[in-house]
C-alpha cells in the first residue's frame, strides 16, 4: 500500500509530516491483508538545499518504519524526487541526467539513507527514482543505475534495490533496463491502464477531455488485457531470473465505486497469475485514496484484491 502525499508531493509542512499518517494508519493497512507499505520521499524532505541532510525527517522514518514493524509490515523506500528530477513537469526540477552534479548528490542522498536503514535489510527495500518519463535518457539512466547500486552496496549489500524504466515505469519499457546488477536487483513497472478509465476526469492528463466519464464496461477490456500489458515486463524478468514488481496502480475516485472493484479485480487475476508483487496507490486521498469514505460500501470486497 502506496503512503502517497505524507512526505511526497505535499506542502511539506509540519502539520502534514507529523499527522497525515499515524500509526493507527498503518495498523488499518496491516489489517487489510498488506504485507508492506511503499513510503514516497521527496529529496528536499530529506535534504537542505544546500545538500546537507535534516535529521529530524530521517527520524520520521525510522518512527514509520518502528510502527510498520509493530503491525507486522515491511516498507519501501521510494525516492520520489531527486534534485533535478521529478517525474511531474510542475516541480521545475530539470537536468538531473545531463549533470553530474545532480547525480553525485543523488548518489551521496542513497548512501545516506543506506547508512540509515541499510541495517533493516530484512525489512526494507530501495527504490531509487519514481517514474523516468523520456525514452531518450534510457542509456544514461542505466549508467546512473549501475553507479548507485555500486555505492550503496558498500554500505548495504543486502538490500532489494527497485530498478524501473522510462514512460512512468511502463512495463513495455523494462526490457530496455540493463541486466540486473545482482540478485537482490528488482525491476519495478508501474499500471494505471487504461488511462481513460483510471484516470477519468484527471486535470493534469494534458491530452485527455477533463469532462470524459468512462465505465468500467466502456472501457472494454479482453479477459487477457493485463496478461498482454505486463508480457513484455514479465518476459525481461524471466530472462535475467529477477523478481518484478508493480510499484503503483490504481483507479481515480471519479470512477464508481463498483468499477473500481471490478478494475482491481482483473488486474488482481494477473498479478496472481505470475506472481507480482504490488503497492496499491495511494492509502488516503491523492486522488485515489482506498481509506476514503467513498469505498466504504465495497472495501471488504476491495481488500481482498489488493
Amino acid at each position: 500500500m502506496n503512503l502517497g502525499g505524507w512526505m511526497s508531493q505535499c506542502d511539506y509542512s509540519l502539520d502534514r509530516l507529523n499527522s497525515f499518517i499515524t500509526e493507527k494508519d498503518i495498523a488499518t493497512i496491516a489489517s487489510w491483508g498488506a504485507d508492506h507499505v511503499r513510503l514516497p520521499l521527496d529529496y528536499n524532505v530529506l535534504e537542505n538545499e544546500d545538500g546537507t541532510y535534516k535529521p529530524e525527517n530521517f527520524a520520521r522514518i525510522t518512527k514509520a518504519y518502528d510502527w510498520c514493524r509493530a503491525n507486522g509490515l515491511n516498507m519501501v523506500l521510494d525516492l520520489h524526487k531527486t534534485a533535478g528530477y521529478s517525474f511531474d513537469v510542475g516541480e521545475k526540477e530539470a537536468g538531473f541526467f545531463d549533470s553530474e552534479t545532480y547525480q553525485e548528490r543523488f548518489y551521496r542522498l542513497w548512501e545516506e539513507i543506506a547508512r540509515n536503514f541499510g541495517r533493516y535489510s530484512d525489512h526494507i527495500a530501495f527504490e531509487l527514482l519514481n517514474e523516468v518519463t523520456d525514452p531518450s535518457v534510457i542509456k544514461s539512466w542505466n549508467s546512473i543505475v549501475k553507479t548507485c547500486i555500486r555505492r550503496i552496496r558498500a554500505i548495504a549489500p543486502d538490500t532489494l534495490i527497485l530498478v524501473g524504466s522510462y514512460y512512468n515505469n511502463a512495463p513495455s519499457a523494462v526490457k530496455d533496463l540493463d541486466a540486473p546488477a545482482d540478485d537482490k536487483v528488482v525491476y519495478n513497472f508501474h499500471c494505471y491502464d487504461p488511462v481513460t478509465f483510471t484516470h477519468q476526469h484527471a486535470y493534469w492528463v494534458y491530452h485527455m477531455d477533463v469532462n470524459h466519464d468512462q465505465s468500467f464496461e466502456e472501457a472494454n477490456l479482453p479477459a487477457d488485457y493485463f496478461d498482454q500489458l505486463f508480457a513484455p515486463a514479465i518476459e525481461a524478468a524471466k530472462k535475467y531470473g529477477a523478481m518484478l514488481y508493480c510499484g503503483e496502480y490504481g483507479v481515480i475516485d471519479k470512477a464508481t465505486p463498483e468499477d473500481t472493484v471490478k478494475w482491481y479485480r482483473q488486474i488482481h487475476e494477473t498479478f496472481e497469475k505470475y506472481g507480482i508483487a504490488r503497492s496499491a496507490w495511494s492509502y488516503k486521498q491523492m486522488d485515489f485514496g482506498l481509506s476514503d469514505t467513498r469505498l466504504d460500501g465495497v472495501r471488504n470486497e476491495l481488500v481482498k484484491l489488493l
